[in-house]
């Protein structure tokens, strides 16, 4: 019996190792025909990836560009915005520093732009007057 129980473990063994021998031929096999397949569809895989790539590169820029034109939008009207309050306060900033200029320009004796007017027009007058007296004598 002890015969035969070392029979049928050696059958085992040798019946386990061809199993693996065999698998171990079909992975290598699988691994030469993936190999082969890819040798002979390789370029038009590799096409049909770039296409993919360029597929999703105009997407992409399609995106990147409508958010750039939003956020130049927004921005342009950011900047009009404060352009808008950046005049009010030049303005004012103006008027303040002409009145300060014909208020010291006065004072040391200078007419302002409004006296000259003034006197511009009286003097019109006058001459009116003048040429009517004449006209009279």
């Amino acid at each position: 019996m002890a015969k035969v129980a070392t029979k049928k473990k050696v059958e085992n063994e040798f019946s386990l190792i061809t199993d693996v021998k065999h698998y171990a031929r079909q992975i290598w096999l699988a691994g030469l025909g993936a190999y082969a397949k890819v040798g002979q569809e390789g370029s038009v895989y590799f096409k049909e990836l770039v296409k993919a790539g360029e597929g999703v590169e105009k997407k992409g820029r399609k995106l990147v560009t409508s958010q750039v034109e939003s956020a130049n939008d927004s921005v342009k009207s950011g900047v009009s915005s404060v352009k808008g309050k950046v005049e009010v306060q030049l303005d004012k900033v103006e008027k303040a520093f002409d009145s300060r200029v014909a208020t010291t320009l006065n004072r040391i004796g200078i007419p302002s732009r409004h006296d000259v007017e003034a006197l511009s027009a009286k003097l019109d007058q006058l001459s009116a007057v003048l040429e009517r007296v004449a006209k009279t004598q």
